[in-house]
């Protein structure tokens, strides 16, 4: 079973960190930005040094485990079961079909997402004149 801490045991998770050992975290998605991508992924991270006055171990980029807990925990010390790392590519559900001799078999997870594009795009009879809002 993997540990947890959460952000308020960022100090007790500096304490235990072992260096060279990869810790996880949890990026939460907006919708808004990215309405194809899942709504969590976690992200790696490897603290490889100590810091020379507190002694703290940090990563390469110089951020402490205790900030690190504090900013972005709770952090695990195994990956979370059913997300993707954010580092992974995603999972392609459209896309350009290649050249005019082409043919390909689609899946049902991109025929799924070719029905979520097509529902989402805007009814041409429905929307706005360009620049309407403008009086």
């Amino acid at each position: 079973m993997s540990k947890t801490w959460t952000p308020a045991q960022s100090k007790k998770f500096a304490r235990e960190v072992k260096l060279g050992k990869p810790y996880y975290f949890v990026y939460d998605i907006s919708r808004r930005a990215a309405p194809y991508e899942d709504a969590s992924l976690y992200s790696e991270v490897v603290f490889t040094s100590r810091l020379g006055l507190t002694g703290t171990p940090c990563t390469d980029g110089g951020q402490s485990a205790a900030t690190l807990c504090l900013n972005h925990g709770p952090m695990f010390d195994a990956p979370p079961r059913g997300m993707r790392n954010i580092a992974d590519a995603s999972p392609q559900v459209a896309g350009p079909m290649g050249s005019d001799n082409y043919e390909g078999i689609l899946d049902e997870a991109e025929l799924r997402g070719l029905e979520k594009q097509a529902a989402q795009t805007s009814n041409p009879k429905t929307r706005r004149r360009l620049g309407g809002w403008r009086i």
